[in-house]
């Protein structure tokens, strides 16, 4: 157990670094209208985990704490957003396709809701910068 934790935390550190420097290089590319180095960052880290997550519990079975080290150490630092995707899909794939919508809708809603609320208690507590 203490070894996949240690795996887990360095590839949740890893997942960090790539989607700062990825993120950072398209965004500077593309300039500050639209944050396109996070769109790039959430679609490649939706892809990575839907190809990592079928290719290593099927064609390519690794130790478990290999795969959970990749999924939700290394594409967990890298964007939470494709665990997002991937429970989604998974949902859907289930025929519960209420369920999924609900996550969908309630995720974004509440995440922005959360978001504003977050900056809102800090303008209130401590001064900062409006919502």
């Amino acid at each position: 157990m203490a070894f996949q934790l240690f795996l887990i935390f360095t590839g949740s550190g890893l997942g960090g670094l790539m989607r700062y420097a990825l993120s950072g290089v398209v965004q500077n590319l593309w300039g500050p209208t639209f944050p396109v180095g996070t769109l790039v960052v959430n679609v490649s880290g939706c892809l990575g985990i839907g190809f990592l997550g079928a290719l290593l519990t099927g064609p390519l079975v690794v130790r478990e704490e290999y795969r959970i080290a990749m999924l939700i150490g290394v594409l967990g630092g890298y964007t939470t957003f494709s665990t997002f995707g991937r429970e989604t899909l998974s949902l859907m794939s289930d025929g519960e396709w209420l369920l999924a919508g609900l996550n969908v809708l309630l995720s974004n809603a509440l995440g922005l809701l959360a978001v504003w609320a977050g900056a809102a208690l800090s303008a209130r507590l401590y001064g900062a910068g409006a919502p």
